[in-house]
């Protein structure tokens, strides 16, 4: 509260000296400074917000793998190249793979009940590509592609030697939908490409340049990791001997 002048305790009204300016009272109400900034901080935070778009809805979910699929049956076989795989189950591993109802390789699975899911890698993205859009009804990807079928462990499907990750998978349940089937499966086996295992016995997949596809492109993922599974977490002395990124929470 503002203190009153000596002035003002004399009943009779002051005079003013003569030259002086008159001073105007602010129309209306002031508002405290404090509460002003509360306000000018709340407008703030309202502009900063993302407006969004509506979309219909559709298969907006990017990234995702992209892996060649082997398959065989009945003496022939096929590659097709599948962005909607993923994990479903830990014990056992179960993985699943998407496969258009037209496409040959799903009457290849649909008869063996095998396939093998072989990860792609930068070095051959075209190909992989190409196996996307070609039929091999059509064509022999292997030949035309230079790929190298090596024999399973387990399952009739080759593996493809390019890949630097094979999952030999046994079809266990088919899931139908209008335009594609789920080939839910389990992994029977896995192998590795040697030059990829340290030392230590550490298989350090981050060095095989695998790719993603993000609506309708390919991207090669970054060899430098974001962190590690569960370093949000991590104390600072465990984030230090893992070698893990500094924590973004602790740096405000």
């Amino acid at each position: 509260m503002m203190q009153k002048s000596k002035s003002s305790r004399n009943p009779r009204k002051a005079k003013k000296p003569k030259g002086s300016p008159t001073l105007k009272e602010p129309q209306g109400s002031q508002v405290p400074k404090k509460s002003t900034a509360r306000q000018d901080s709340r407008d703030t935070r309202t502009d900063r917000v993302v407006r969004k778009v509506t979309m219909k809805p559709g298969t907006m979910l990017n990234p995702v793998p992209v892996v060649l699929v082997s398959c065989a049956a009945d003496g022939k076989q096929n590659l097709i190249t599948i962005a909607w795989t993923g994990i479903v189950n830990s014990e056992p591993p179960m993985t699943y793979i998407s496969v258009r109802k037209s496409r040959y390789s799903h009457e290849l699975i649909r008869r063996s009940g095998e396939f093998v899911i072989n990860l792609a890698t930068e070095s051959i993205a075209e190909k992989v590509d190409f196996c996307g859009v070609r039929s091999g009804r059509d064509v022999d990807k292997f030949a035309e592609c230079g790929f190298t079928p090596v024999p399973s462990d387990q399952v009739s499907a080759p593996l493809v030697a390019e890949s630097p990750v094979n999952l030999e998978c046994v079809v266990r349940d088919v899931i139908e939908y209008p335009s594609h089937d789920m080939f839910v499966a389990e992994i029977v086996c896995v192998h590795g490409n040697k030059n990829l295992f340290g030392e230590t016995g550490r298989f350090c997949l981050e060095e095989a340049g695998l790719i993603a596809y993000s609506h309708g492109e390919y991207f090669g993922l970054k060899p430098r990791p974001l962190g590690r599974f569960g370093y949000s977490v991590m104390k600072p002395k465990t984030r230090r001997r893992m070698n893990c990124y500094p924590s973004s929470r602790q740096s405000k």
